[in-house]
């Protein structure tokens, strides 16, 4: 007999034992080199774990997250958690996958939503360990994937990470780890420091007079309408850009 609105029964179909999210947070820390030299900060990508003090994995360390309310959604979910557990609140993040691998957790079958950010490090200053973790930290992003992390958010990481740099090449995001108004090498050096392997000896070029990027960043003036400048980071006065609203629109046919 088909089934239709007077005979379904919910009990014939296998729901899963839980529908946790994990969010993974991805900033920037910043580290003044201390030469007499003026020159850029040492910048690190770094991503906030949790330190577990309940089973599963009690003690190793982990994305934080945890299970979707029946009252709630999973958006509602990771926002929750994310403040529960760590004390970082008003956040953006984004959905980026869904974990569903067979006995990816020894309480049964789990499907697990995962969302991540990229967020400023001022940000994350004042996490703190609450709820289900014994501790927060931020690790650099190497030395976290050659952890033994909990479940499978060794995997999660690696993808959020592929995720991330994607929209480090593709979209305006560089702006969340960056101040106002920045120089040309500050952009530079954020995009490196998030995808290791971007290279452009024309970016100044490319970034400020390319048709299809162009507007996206802008000089900055002062208030007599002359250009800014700063020499923060170097001996000699560079100029200062900040970004726009414009968001690029590139394809790959044009």
């Amino acid at each position: 007999m088909a089934e239709n609105e007077s005979n379904y029964e919910a009990s014939r179909y296998r729901t899963p034992d839980g529908a946790p999210t994990d969010i993974v947070i991805f900033t920037i820390v910043s580290t003044e080199r201390g030469t007499l030299k003026k020159s850029l900060p040492k910048r690190d990508l770094q991503v906030l774990l949790i330190q577990r003090k309940i089973w599963p994995y009690e003690g190793a360390w982990a994305l934080p997250g945890g299970f979707t309310l029946d009252t709630e959604t999973v958006y509602d979910c990771a926002r929750r958690e994310l403040k529960e557990e760590t004390g970082v609140d008003d956040v953006h993040i984004e959905y980026f996958n869904v974990y569903s691998e067979p006995g990816r957790d020894p309480r049964g079958w789990i499907i697990s939503h995962a969302f991540l950010a990229l967020v400023n490090e001022r940000v994350l200053q004042r996490r703190r360990a609450s709820v289900d973790a014994a501790d927060v930290q931020l690790f650099p992003v190497e030395e976290a994937l050659k952890m033994d992390l909990a479940f499978d958010h060794r995997q999660i990481l690696e993808d959020a990470l592929g995720e991330i740099r994607q929209q480090m090449l593709t979209t305006t995001i560089a702006r969340e780890l960056l101040p106002e108004e920045f120089t040309i090498s500050e952009l530079y050096q954020v995009i490196q420091t998030v995808v290791p392997e971007f290279q452009e000896q024309n970016f100044i070029r490319k970034i400020t007079s390319t048709q299809s990027r162009q507007g996206i960043i802008e000089e900055v003036r002062d208030g007599n309408g002359g250009l800014k400048q700063s020499n923060l980071y170097s001996q000699r006065a560079a100029q200062l850009y900040r970004f726009t609203d414009l968001e690029p629109r590139l394809s790959i046919y044009g």
